[in-house]
């Protein structure tokens, strides 16, 4: 008998790290990690194994597809926004042949034991590219079928990621005698930027706000690279974490779709930095704009139309832009930093 595992790709990042910590502290250690680099010991304390290796390499993924029966994959390893616009096609074989490649493990996998494999997928508000400033802030809160003509490789990556889980949770293979369709159970939602009180940003365009935050924690400067007017939505970690759960525990007949919006709040960088410099009033931060990277966040929505996945699954955020401060950011990262 093959054991039973929860796959968690990207475990060493932010939202592997947070899915581990909500997992195993609900009592579900059957969780197997793969990441590029050697997973830290908070992960490795919490998980069956961790494997060192890429999401591209078949050989890797076939072990795992012979040693396990895989009822669940959250697919978080990606190269992010930042990152992708140096390395673009590097990045598509990351984000688009990786996820692939994951897309037919789950298809196996259930084909195998005949059974859906539930697939949790991060998109992004990256898929959503929006013309101009003035059509920005016109147009308000964008629903998901709205603006998707994403200006990044990141978000070409993510949009297009979106489409082949489509395809093999509903259509994959649809020529062949046999009937594939809901073998794949593909879930995704289109976050807005996270903000971690335990992580560090990692390369994401949105990160602007967490590194404010961060260096103001750590008594160090900051130069912000976006305007003080230059607004997206955002959300903690702990609620990114909440997402997730909510979403993959909603019967599958509750949803009327594969893709989500979410969010919570969206303050602009300037009314963000006011909110950091109420707990760290001598945080030294500059608005030193890069204008490219200012072009990307200009081309995301200032806000997006979460309707139906509260209507689906029950989405309500805990956090507030306030409540996100006072009642996990700054407890949390002041501790983080207090015991260095």
């Amino acid at each position: 008998m093959r054991k039973s595992i929860i796959l968690i790709t990207g475990v060493n990042g932010e939202i592997g790290h947070g899915l581990v910590r909500s997992l195993y502290n609900e009592g579900i250690t059957n969780l197997i990690g793969i990441d590029l680099n050697a997973a830290d010991d908070f992960v490795t304390e919490r998980t069956m194994d961790c494997l060192v290796g890429s999401i591209l390499d078949r050989n890797l993924l076939e072990r795992l597809n012979a040693q396990y029966e895989i009822q669940a994959i959250f697919h978080m390893a990606a190269l992010l926004s930042t990152r992708a616009e140096f390395s673009p096609v590097i990045a598509h074989e990351v984000n688009v042949d990786g996820t692939l490649n994951l897309l037919d493990l789950a298809m196996e996998q259930a084909q195998s034991h005949g059974k859906p494999v539930q697939f949790f997928f991060p998109s992004s508000i990256a898929v959503y590219g929006v013309p101009s400033l003035a059509v920005k802030k016109k147009v308000g809160a964008i629903r998901e079928d709205d603006y998707r003509y994403p200006q990044t490789m990141y978000g070409c990556n993510k949009l297009y990621c979106e489409s082949l889980g489509d395809y093999y949770g509903k259509y994959y293979k649809r020529l062949s005698t046999s009937d594939s369709e809901g073998l794949v159970d593909f879930r995704a939602i289109r976050f807005p930027g996270i903000i971690s009180a335990h992580t560090l940003p990692a390369g994401g365009t949105s990160d602007y706000a967490p590194e404010m935050l961060h260096a103001a924690a750590k008594g160090e400067h900051n130069d912000c690279f976006v305007r003080e007017d230059a607004t997206i939505p955002f959300m903690t970690m702990q609620d990114a974490i909440l997402a997730i759960e909510k979403l993959m525990e909603t019967p599958k007949s509750e949803l009327t779709q594969t893709v989500y919006n979410i969010k919570a709040f969206n303050p602009s960088a300037g009314e963000f930095l006011s909110k950091v410099k109420e707990y760290f009033p001598g945080a030294d931060v500059d608005f030193v704009i890069n204008d490219n990277r200012q072009s990307i966040i200009d081309s995301w929505p200032t806000d997006v139309d979460d309707e139906q996945a509260r209507k689906d699954w029950g989405w309500e955020p805990i956090h507030d832009l306030d409540r996100a401060f006072s009642e996990y950011l700054i407890p949390e990262i002041r501790s983080r930093y207090e015991h260095k």
